[in-house]
């Protein structure tokens, strides 16, 4: 009887020890298991909740409506938008739109230069100095391209994509091209402008009401954040988005001119266990192609993990912050150019509505040279990738595609696939 009572009583201490351990891993799982929608689970993303930390820490703004004071600051402050894109989405199109209109103030691709002079440093480490660089820049303060650029004596006729810039080109800076004419700038003429100091050319930043710059190399929206949070810098995002398997396809095609920023893209995430078959090419023969097709997959969970940053951001974030589809830009460019405009605080007029349209309805589907900006016919660059890649290939970007892709509604391919 004692013996049976003990039995009891040793049954009934381990039970309560157990329900003791249970009851704070299932908290535990419950605060991080993720929402749910529609009666649907939500994606996850690596490290998604350290990052949407960031958005509450320390932040005056964090709450879902902004103090009075911060209104008018935002409201009256000039405009900075940046063009978070990736390699071979339209960017540079993208970017043109902006660069054409008489009240900005565009920039092409700045921190490229970091990403030459820090060669072969992986794409994660550069993060916080292309942050920086960009902080610089939207007040003017080109300076900072002395760091990368490898003299102190930086002219005009080396930065920001110089022989398109309509500033650099056009008065006071040039004569080769007038401000408020709308149309490509002739290289050929601009390349013969006299060689401007920096210095002036900040002075003229300061005059615009609103900044432009476009870029490829923010690999994380979370990066912005610090940038975002500050109400004197006004900044706004404008992300593009495309289909992967044309973005895939328009990759393959300049691999020889994407080979260094893929591998880049790659040896940052060299530490993850996912990711350490991808520095190793299955292709010895065209190593080239496969480090190109590789850092796709890279680029597939870098989107899904913005999209869900923004998703669970406070409201601020979502007043500034523009989700547009290369898709929707060249086939109805008309109306996404004005929603783009009317969130950076910009007018349309004829003859910018006349530019786009004639962009948008060239002859073929690209030139020779991949990074030249063109009048292209707009259905051909869309659906190009159903000609060009393969039956493996397609299936290849959709399978570790395809959240990103049901995110942006890009349907799977019809092709059979058994």
């Amino acid at each position: 009887m004692k013996r049976r009572l003990q039995k009891k009583y040793l049954i009934l201490i381990l039970g309560y020890s157990g329900l003791l351990l249970l009851i704070p891993y299932v908290l535990d799982y419950g605060s991080k298991s993720p929402h749910v929608k529609h009666g649907q689970q939500q994606p996850r993303c690596p490290d998604l909740e350290n990052t949407m930390a960031l958005w509450t820490n320390g932040d005056k703004l964090s709450n879902t409506t902004d103090t009075v004071e911060d209104v008018v600051i935002r409201n009256q402050s000039r405009r900075h938008i940046y063009l978070h894109a990736t390699w071979r989405t339209g960017s540079s199109f993208l970017g043109e739109l902006f660069n054409q209109h008489p009240d900005v103030f565009y920039l092409y691709e700045p921190m490229w230069h970091i990403w030459q002079a820090l060669y072969p440093g992986d794409a994660g480490s550069l993060q916080g100095a292309v942050r920086d660089m960009m902080n610089s820049l939207f007040r003017c303060d080109f300076s900072v391209l002395k760091l990368y650029a490898g003299t102190q004596n930086i002219t005009t006729s080396f930065i920001f994509g110089w022989k398109m810039n309509k500033v650099i080109c056009s008065e006071p800076m040039c004569n080769a091209h007038k401000r408020h004419e709308i149309g490509l700038v002739h290289e050929d003429l601009c390349g013969k402008c006299q060689k401007r100091d920096i210095k002036e050319l900040e002075r003229e930043c300061k005059k615009y009401p609103v900044m432009v710059i476009k870029g490829v190399r923010i690999l994380d929206l979370g990066v912005l954040i610090p940038l975002m949070k500050d109400p004197t810098l006004n900044l706004q995002i404008i992300q593009l988005f495309r289909d992967p398997r044309a973005v895939h396809n328009s990759r393959l095609k300049s691999k020889q001119a994407l080979v260094k920023e893929s591998i880049q893209v790659l040896r940052s995430k060299k530490q993850t266990d996912k990711y350490k078959r991808l520095l190793v090419p299955n292709n010895r023969v065209n190593r080239a192609e496969s480090y190109v097709a590789s850092a796709m997959e890279l680029i597939c969970d870098n989107w899904l993990n913005d999209m869900m940053l923004v998703m669970n951001a406070p409201a601020w974030v979502k007043r500034n912050y523009v989700r547009i589809r290369y898709e929707d830009l060249v086939l109805h460019p008309m109306e996404e150019m004005q929603r783009m405009y009317r969130f950076s605080n910009l007018s349309t007029f004829p003859a910018i509505e006349k530019f786009v349209l004639n962009m948008t309805h060239g002859q073929g589907y690209s030139s020779d040279k991949p990074f030249l900006i063109s009048s292209r016919d707009a259905k051909e660059a869309i659906f190009a990738w159903r000609e060009r890649l393969n039956v493996e290939q397609i299936n290849q970007v959709e399978a570790y595609c395809s959240e990103v892709m049901r995110q942006l509604g890009y349907p799977k391919n019809n092709v059979d696939k058994t």
